[in-house]
């Protein structure tokens, strides 16, 4: 196993700083309150969480520093509903987040077929102080840092973003193969889509 495979087995979800990440609309300081209440029962629950982390995480195609982060426990939570998809809840989600990963195995896709730095050597050299933004939110200095002549992203940091989204994808590839030849059409399908994205 290797060092980032270590890395996407052991982070929690408390040892990312989601506050100093920024997503689509902002930060992503209730990441964590939303994939609590994906692992719920409450089916508008789960329905509000998706889509606002959906909305933070991919926007026309463009992935932003929490999405990889948030990629990694999309993944855990996917894995758990595809276990015990025979609940109308569990299925939903899968089909939801299927959908997502979808749509970030596009987006790398697209990306890497442009002229790009190499990504960063390991998945948690994007959580150096040196890429977080600042402790406490400004609005007015997130989007100066927008204006700045080189972006708010070196290159390398803003390729990761797009690798590091793709590799946890490719980690779920057992779990996707397993379910491959389910007799649920819909599922199958997304999964044969998915799987043609990322191997």
């Amino acid at each position: 196993m290797d060092e980032n495979q270590v890395f996407l087995s052991n982070i929690r979800i408390e040892d990312v700083p989601w506050h100093r990440l920024v997503t689509t609309y902002g930060r992503a300081t209730d990441f964590p309150a939303h994939f609590d209440a994906l692992l719920g029962s409450e089916m508008a629950e789960v329905d509000k969480a998706g889509e606002q982390i959906e909305l933070n995480i991919e926007h026309q195609s463009t992935l932003w520093p929490a999405t990889p982060f948030a990629m990694i426990f999309l993944a855990k939570i996917f894995r758990k509903a595809l276990s015990s998809i025979n609940q109308d809840i569990n299925r939903y989600i899968v089909v939801n987040l299927l959908d997502l990963f979808i749509r970030i195995a596009e987006s790398y896709k697209m990306g890497n077929e442009m002229e790009h730095a190499d990504p960063l050597p390991f998945f948690k050299d994007m959580l150096k102080e040196e890429y977080l933004w600042s402790e406490e939110y400004d609005d007015e200095e997130d989007e100066a840092r927008y204006e700045e002549d080189d972006g708010p992203f070196p290159d390398d940091l803003f390729y990761s973003f797009y690798f590091y989204s793709n590799e946890v994808l490719k980690s779920c590839n057992d779990a996707l193969q397993n379910y491959l030849q389910s007799d649920d059409d819909e599922v199958s399908s997304k999964i044969k889509q998915l799987l043609l994205l990322i191997n």
